[in-house]
C-alpha cells in the first residue's frame, strides 16, 4: 500500500447513518483519506468480547458433574465450562 502525498489525500465524507458508511468503506480505500504513518497503537482495556450463545447438549451426568465443581469453586458453571475451553485451547 503506498501512502499518497499529503495534498492528495480526500477528505472524509459525511455520512447520513451507519449503513451508508459501511457500504463507502467496503468500496474505498481508507488510505487515500488518512495518512497511514502516522497512526498511533492504542490500548482499549475496557472493550468486552461479542459472546455468542450456542446450544450443546451433554450427557446428563457430565452436566450434573460440572455443576458440582462449580459449585465448589462457587462459581457459575456456564463460567467454569468457559474457563475450561480456553486453558484447554491455550495447553494445546
Amino acid at each position: 500500500m503506498t501512502k499518497p502525498a499529503k495534498a492528495t489525500l480526500k477528505a472524509t465524507p459525511k455520512f447520513p447513518n451507519e449503513k451508508a458508511e459501511r457500504a463507502y468503506w467496503e468500496n474505498h480505500d481508507s488510505s487515500e483519506h488518512l495518512d497511514w504513518s502516522k497512526a498511533k497503537n492504542v490500548s482499549l482495556p475496557n472493550l468486552k468480547p461479542t459472546t455468542k450463545t450456542i446450544s450443546l447438549r451433554l450427557p446428563q451426568h457430565l452436566l450434573d458433574s460440572i455443576k458440582m465443581a462449580a459449585n465448589s469453586r462457587d462459581v457459575p458453571y456456564q463460567s467454569l465450562i468457559k474457563v475450561w475451553l480456553q486453558e484447554k485451547l491455550h495447553s494445546h
